[in-house]
């Protein structure tokens, strides 16, 4: 099963692979820095180089492993490939995600209204809340306190931890993992804000996701609230944009 390296570094713009397999147009990496389509984040693009020819990754996505699908030449298993991930797009979809944990977590604390869903581009966004309806003054205020929080250049940290510890020490519904399936064993938590194991301070928000996020709340830019509509019964959408 291929590696799932942008898992431990989000940062990797660059890297080199072999080839597990060759599936007509798709590829079996045995490692991967592209993020597969999944959680409300789309899949990562760019290109393979490699001995022979170059290709364009046009879509990722994961099942049993994850499956490189590819326009242009295919390389064969066991070739050496250098994968290049289109940076745009990768840091915009990071800027996003970090932005979305941050109003999912100010809409908790602030309104009891939990995120049931979320989608993200690269150049918006979106988040469901169970929430009956959010006033324009609600929307004005959520958008001066997610710029405070980026103002303050929140750190973003991840670490790994066993679920059954997880589920015993954490607060299941803040950091979302009772949403998860009973399969995963292993949590990769992201946490914003506080200080970790240094001065055991409490982040401003805790999480189970396997995104990928900036360092630092301040590489976020800009937030805007554009709007908000009904989504059935008791549940808001809240749409923002970033500078």
């Amino acid at each position: 099963m291929t590696e799932q390296l942008y898992l431990a570094d989000s940062t990797v713009r660059e890297f080199e692979a072999t080839v597990d397999r060759s599936l007509d147009e798709r590829v079996v990496l045995d490692g991967t820095h592209f993020y597969p389509t999944g959680g409300g984040q789309p899949n990562d693009t760019g290109t393979l180089r490699f001995d022979g020819g170059e290709a364009t990754v046009t879509d990722v996505r994961k099942s049993d492993t994850v499956y490189h699908h590819l326009d242009g030449p295919v390389p064969e298993e066991g070739a050496t490939v250098t994968g290049a991930i289109d940076w745009d797009r990768r840091g915009a979809h990071m800027r996003y995600h970090t932005a979305q944990h941050l109003l999912s977590a100010v809409l908790l604390s602030e309104f009891d209204a939990p995120t049931v869903g979320n989608q993200l581009y690269d150049d918006r966004a979106r988040l469901d809340a169970e929430h009956p309806k959010f006033s324009e003054t609600d929307l004005a205020d959520v958008e001066v306190r997610l710029n405070e929080l980026v103002a303050d250049a929140l750190p973003v940290r991840h670490y790994t931890m066993d679920r059954e510890a997880a589920e015993a020490e954490l607060d299941v519904e803040r950091t979302r993992i009772n949403l998860l399936p009973s399969s995963i064993t292993e949590l990769r938590i992201v946490e914003i804000g506080g200080g970790g194991d240094a001065d055991g301070t409490e982040p401003f928000d805790r999480t189970a996701c396997a995104g990928t996020h900036v360092g630092s709340t301040g590489e976020i830019g800009d937030v805007t609230v554009t709007g908000r509509t009904t989504q059935g019964s008791d549940t808001e959408r809240v749409e923002f944009t970033l500078g």
